[in-house]
């Protein structure tokens, strides 16, 4: 390609950017999903997360199933003014009580309601909350009543496997991760630091 045909198209391509961010005056938070069955769904909110701390806004952290592991992420960003909230339990499928586990995911969840209400908060991380939406632990209608009435400004990223329906047409983003190839199949054990 001739290089006066590649100025050429980049100057169109440039054209057609410029035109699509002029057009986009609406200034609000959003709602973002990670969702798939791809690794990566936390670590992308938390790389979010991260920027917005780094441009000085307040964030709060909602983990559903992390339970009292390792957490580098809060490590970093717990000394930074990040309130992080974690459902005591852990994983479900290590407790397999049903009744202890909605009681842990209940507690955790009024602390989310109190964020999602909070407009010192720009943004509220609702990490593998997909799943207490899945097994019936927090009612579908309690989180997108919090999601739509939460402060105007105020973004909420949402994470986690099988993201319901309803929630994703909520969404102003959504990205799904899909699995392509994952260390942990061919036999080698998560990491700290890489995977938690």
């Amino acid at each position: 390609m001739s290089e006066e045909r590649h100025q050429k198209r980049q100057q169109r391509l440039k054209e057609q950017v410029d035109a699509r961010v002029a057009a986009a005056q609406d200034e609000r938070g959003i709602v973002i999903v990670f969702t798939g069955n791809g690794k990566g769904k936390t670590t992308a909110a938390f790389g979010t997360a991260a920027r917005a701390v780094g441009h000085g806004q307040k964030v709060g952290v909602i983990q559903f199933i992390k339970g009292e592991w390792p957490n580098g992420e809060r490590n970093l960003l717990e000394p930074h003014g990040v309130e992080f909230q974690v459902m005591a339990t852990g994983f479900t499928w290590d407790t397999q009580n049903r009744e202890t586990d909605t009681a842990a995911c209940q507690a955790v969840w009024e602390h989310a309601r109190r964020m999602l209400d909070d407009p010192g908060l720009n943004m509220v991380l609702l990490d593998e909350i997909t799943y207490m939406v899945a097994y019936d632990y927090l009612p579908l209608e309690d989180v997108l009543e919090a999601l739509k009435n939460r402060p105007a400004h105020q973004t909420v990223i949402v994470t986690g496997r099988g993201c319901h329906r309803d929630i994703l047409e909520l969404a102003d983003t959504v990205s799904e991760l899909r699995p392509v190839k994952h260390a942990f199949d061919a036999g080698i054990k998560a990491q700290i630091g890489i995977d938690y």
